[in-house]
């Protein structure tokens, strides 16, 4: 099946293979296949876009150098003789395709049985450098299980080993140098900046991860995307984007290619004060980094690619012959920029450099890494092999071994000549190591791409730093206020309000207000006062209580059920202390505390009275002939009935505490030189939810009692406590206007007010009369009297 599926890829993608062409890329619109071949025991497959620059070319060289370097090698894959085939992209992406697929279909035009074993055409291949034609050749490959070894595409998209399982790379990964660029750019405190990318996968993933990375301490200006092609309108706008921005500082995902003609007129147009900020893709480009362009470029900082100065590649290179041919004069432009000569019978001009050591470095590492797998692949002992069974694979086999070629190019890890350590992470990436670049004058007028740093240190001297940022930071006195529609990073100073102090200069300028905090305290007159009137009248129900329990065999005690008159006399004792709990500095137990109480030791109070109130109507209809409801009634009914409307209660306040329970606030809206600390209810449902409960059961008790008030009864409590009721319903209709307009902590003792207010017209309308009986009548309080008038006991 492997057999089959090369012989399909040879049938439909291969072309005719010439010599090097250079013009057949730059003048034809078919998609030829030019390349360069050595035979060797393997074959290691090459894709570069060679016609692009003739600094370029050295790339091509230096993968036939490291090829020939290790043949050369005695201990580095012995007997072996790596061979080359290498293809020309064009820089197009369907020549990329047809490279790819001719290196794993081979050349050969009769395909027989014994075409199925020994090696691979090609082993792997070294290449793409674009990372758009990466990951096209990336999916190709994979399903062959052939490994791509770029040296320059740098896409953190090709980091998804799902989708890319064979791709590795020498060059660190976008989402590194992203990182990079942000480090420098938060050095020089750069908070507004522009950012123009490619319209390829490159520009647009770099771009995306810019974004999320600046959004943390900074804001862009614009983003421009730049193409390739000609297109002067978009280039002018991009050009008048430029110039109305006020971001100084500009971050750019680009190739060489995309950006030329914005460069050019950015140039034309005399645009400078702009620190640009350049990716590696062309922070060393010899094309840019001129003289002519210093007055808008100069002073660029750039990410780069480590370079390396690899040993003998310089001899090797001066040992290359031209041939004159005026259709392969790749080898000719080379020859005179190195020697610095002209051939008269061409007219061929260039202005590069040897400038791309930096990504032949990555050529030579990326040939190396495979020559190590392939020796580690070779060097495996049978029966102590990583495979199934402890088998090693065959490196002369034609079986589809790729896969297992992976698993060794994956744990490649080794330090090569010049004392770099090179190896592969779990997404294929290489370490990410970066060379900070710096385009700066000689003396001799020259443009110098200078090293500064590595990865986040700073720039050299000697270059004004710009103000890069879109407002400036607010002076002592004043505030940041955001504008309208605008990024965070713009916004305008206005002056603190009163009691506001700003302690801290800045883009985003912090204050607070230093005065005192304000709540009601033990300290306080007010809190004295209120203080003083809980403690009496908590005193006040402990002393009736204690009368009560003295005379509880007394006719007035036992009428209309003593333990209902114990336990009400209990709660209300708990309502005066509740009172306590909302004076002092609010605090998270404090605020819980204050509101659970008063809902609780309210309810229970009510329901009481409620029983009790029943009872009254119950009693008078029980001395109609015939009439037996009081069994109906029992006095353990009337305890449960008390704790099942308080055990209501007790869930409504556990519910409201484990959803959104009430917290401390600092409160500054009424006055801006105090700060108010008081409790705020959390959830305004459940805190509604508590006192609706309340005001439901004090609502149906004084409809109950009103309507009891006239019972022919020598001692009808129903009239007492209809007026207790009364009162209790008046205090708390008037105390929710005067709890809305209290300002500060006069909310506080308006509430306060209103539970002592209501607490002392419960204790004095019911027990009132039936202390006066006990203490001052005591002639009264026998059941002969309370019998002649009607009177039931119970």
């Amino acid at each position: 099946m492997t057999c089959i599926l090369f012989t399909s890829a040879y049938l439909v993608f291969m072309s005719p293979v010439s010599a090097l062409n250079p013009s057949t890329c730059r003048h034809q619109e078919q998609f030829d296949l030019n390349g360069v071949y050595k035979t060797g025991d393997l074959i290691i497959g090459g894709i570069f876009h060679i016609n692009f620059e003739v600094s370029i070319f050295q790339r091509l060289q230096t993968m036939l150098f490291a090829i020939a370097e290790i043949n050369r090698d005695q201990t580095l894959l012995p007997n072996i003789t790596l061979g080359y085939r290498v293809y020309d992209n064009c820089v197009k992406l369907p020549v990329a395709l047809r490279a790819a697929t001719a290196l794993i279909g081979g050349l050969d035009n009769d395909f027989t049985d014994s075409g199925c074993s020994g090696p691979p055409p090609v082993v792997a291949i070294v290449g793409d450098p674009l990372s758009s034609h990466s990951i096209a050749i990336s999916r190709i490959l994979s399903l062959f299980q052939m490994p791509l070894v770029s040296y320059s595409a740098s896409c953190s998209c090709l980091s998804n080993k799902i989708e890319y399982p064979t791709f590795f790379r020498t060059v660190p990964s976008d989402a590194f140098q992203v990182k990079a660029m942000v480090q420098i750019i938060k050095h020089y405190g750069w908070t507004w900046v522009g950012a123009i990318a490619s319209d390829d996968d490159y520009g647009q993933y770099a771009l995306r991860a810019f974004q999320e990375e600046i959004k943390t301490f900074g804001c862009i200006s614009f983003i421009e995307t730049v193409t390739t092609m000609n297109d002067n309108r978009r280039v002018f706008q991009i050009v008048d984007t430029i110039q109305q921005s006020t971001a100084k500082v500009i971050v750019v995902f680009s190739a060489e290619a995309e950006l030329l003609s914005l460069v050019k007129e950015i140039v034309h147009q005399n645009i400078t004060g702009r620190q640009w900020i350049a990716s590696e893709a062309w922070s060393t480009s010899a094309v840019f980094a001129t003289k002519e362009n210093f007055g808008s470029f100069g002073g660029t900082i750039g990410i780069a690619i480590r370079r390396g100065e690899i040993q003998d590649l310089e001899s090797f290179l001066y040992q290359i012959r031209p041939k004159f041919d005026l259709n392969n004069n790749l080898l000719l432009q080379f020859w005179e920029k190195i020697f610095d000569c002209h051939f008269q019978e061409t007219t061929i001009k260039t202005n590069t450099t040897l400038s791309s050591v930096m990504i032949a470095y990555n050529v030579y590492k990326a040939v190396y890494a495979l020559a190590h797998a392939l020796h580690d692949l070779m060097s495996c002992q049978n029966g102590k092999g990583p495979f199934e069974n402890n088998e090693c694979a065959d490196i002369k086999n034609m079986q589809p071994y790729q896969v297992k070629l992976l698993h060794y190019l994956k744990s490649v890890n080794f330090t090569n000549r010049l004392g770099e350590r090179v190896s592969f992470d779990e997404n294929g990436d290489a370490p990410a190591i970066y060379d900070i670049v710096n385009w700066q004058m000689t003396n001799n007028g020259s443009v110098k791409i200078k090293t500064i740093g590595l990865f986040d240190e700073s720039a050299s001297a000697g270059k004004e730093v710009p103000e890069s940022i879109c407002s400036k930071s607010c002076l002592p006195g004043t505030r940041r206020a955001n504008r309208k529609g605008q990024p965070v990073c713009c916004f305008d100073c206005i002056p603190c309000a009163e009691g506001e102090i700003s302690y801290k200069i800045g883009e985003y300028t912090e204050f607070y207000n230093p005065n005192t905090e304000n709540f009601l305290s033990y300290e306080d007159a007010m809190g004295i006062t209120l203080t003083t009137v809980a403690s009496v009248g908590s005193f006040i129900s402990v002393g009736v209580l204690a009368i009560f329990i003295y005379h509880r065999n007394t006719p007035v005690v036992r009428a209309n059920n003593s333990e209902l008159s114990f336990l009400l006399l209990i709660s209300l004792t708990l309502c005066f202390l509740c009172a306590l709990c909302f004076i002092g500095k609010p605090s998270d137990l404090n605020c819980m505390l204050r509101h659970v109480m008063f809902g609780i030791s309210f309810v229970l109070c009510i329901s009481c009275i409620l029983v009790k109130t029943i009872v009254v109507i119950m009693a008078f209809r029980a001395t109609l002939p015939g009439n037996n409801t009081m069994k109906w009634f029992s006095v353990s009914k009337q305890r449960g009935t008390v704790f099942f409307f308080t055990f209501i209660q007790s869930i409504i306040c556990i519910i409201w505490l484990a959803s959104a329970p009430p917290y401390p606030y600092k409160n500054t809206k009424y006055q801006n030189a105090i700060i108010i600390i008081e409790c705020d209810v959390g959830s305004s449902a459940g805190f509604g939810c508590l006192l609706g409960y309340i005001g439901l059961l004090a609502c149906i008790c004084f409809l109950l009692a009103f309507l009891a008030r006239n019972l022919p009864d020598s001692f009808n409590e129903a009239k007492f406590i209809t007026f207790s009721m009364l009162i209790f319903c008046a205090v708390w209709i008037t105390f929710i206007p005067a709890y809305i307009s209290s300002p500060g902590k006069h909310t506080v003792a308006v509430e306060i007010f209103a539970i002592l207010a209501s607490s002392f017209g419960l204790l004095f309308a019911i027990f009132a009369p039936k202390c006066y009986i006990i203490l001052l009548k005591p002639e009264q309080n026998t059941k002969k009297t309370l019998m002649g008038r009607g009177t039931n006991e119970k």
